[in-house]
């Protein structure tokens, strides 16, 4: 049998308001119109739900399990309209992320956006090398996940992990010679830290491999070329984490946050800000 959702709704706000005349104020309907929805709804169900004496009314059992199913229908059904009702908002998000951050987040957060608001427009840049605090600065985009020290408080955290020394599981340092390093262009928060630390060790070292690419970057460490810096959850199969060998120095944490530009608050870029907010960590890459 398929039931009205507007007899359910009646009989919820009976039950929740316990009474015909505050259920009758809650819907906006008449006291008659509610006992006559209750009534249609016992008739199709072929048992009481309510027992009514002068002072008092009640669920009765059936009543009661009749009400969960009902809330988790009307549940749904509220849900299902949220979900699918037209949106009025639309303009432009400019959003700007490193790699390190998104990785397979990215392509579920915009499909997620673009069904729910599919009269806005994304124009995102995701890179390891681009200054997205000066660019929000400028007012070049709305809204940035950045990368920045633990100790050092902005914006919206979001996530706080480790960086890491990474090379291939084969990777032997060439004999007598300066330890090879792929390195993203700078600006990059990774290649600064990591020369802070260098800076501070005898450790002779050269730039062997750039690119703006993590998966430059990827292809350079698995194919034994150098050792790289990386957040530990994006160390893959074929690497192996190399902290204090060769000299290399531990590496501070990092936060990744989201910043916003002066005028970035828009209410696409808010809905969208919200989004990455309320977005699940994705599981890391099983350590090498």
């Amino acid at each position: 049998m398929d039931f009205d959702p507007a007899l359910l709704r009646a009989f919820v706000a009976v039950k929740e308001t316990g009474g015909f005349t505050r259920a009758a104020q809650r819907l906006h309907l008449t006291q008659s119109a509610i006992s006559h929805q209750i009534r249609r709804l016992e008739e199709q169900v072929g048992r009481p739900l309510l027992h009514r004496t002068t002072r008092r009314l009640t669920v009765t059992e059936d009543g009661e399990d009749f009400l969960r199913y009902a809330q988790q229908i009307l549940d749904t059904l509220d849900t299902m309209t949220r979900r699918f009702q037209p949106s009025l908002i639309s303009g432009v998000v400019r959003f700007g992320a490193p790699d390190t951050f998104m990785g397979d987040r990215l392509p579920p957060l915009l499909s997620q956006f673009a069904r729910s608001f599919p009269a806005t427009r994304m124009e995102v840049s995701v890179s390891m090398h681009l200054d997205f605090r000066a660019m929000i600065k400028a007012g070049e985009l709305d809204l940035a996940v950045v990368m920045s020290r633990s100790d050092c408080e902005e914006g919206t955290r979001l996530r706080r992990t480790q960086l890491v020394w990474v090379a291939a599981e084969t990777f032997e340092p060439p004999a007598g010679a300066s330890l090879p390093l792929a390195y993203f262009p700078k600006p990059c928060v990774n290649r600064e830290l990591a020369g802070a630390a260098l800076d501070a060790t005898p450790v002779d070292w050269h730039v062997v491999f750039t690119s703006a690419s993590q998966h430059g970057i990827r292809a350079a460490v698995l194919a034994g070329l150098a050792v790289t810096v990386l957040t530990r959850e994006d160390v893959e199969p074929g690497m192996k984490i190399v902290d204090g060998r060769y000299g290399l120095p531990p590496l501070p944490n990092v936060d990744f946050s989201l910043i916003w530009s002066e005028g970035g608050r828009t209410e696409c870029a808010c809905r969208f800000g919200q989004l990455i907010l309320e977005m699940p960590d994705l599981p890391a890459h099983d350590k090498a």
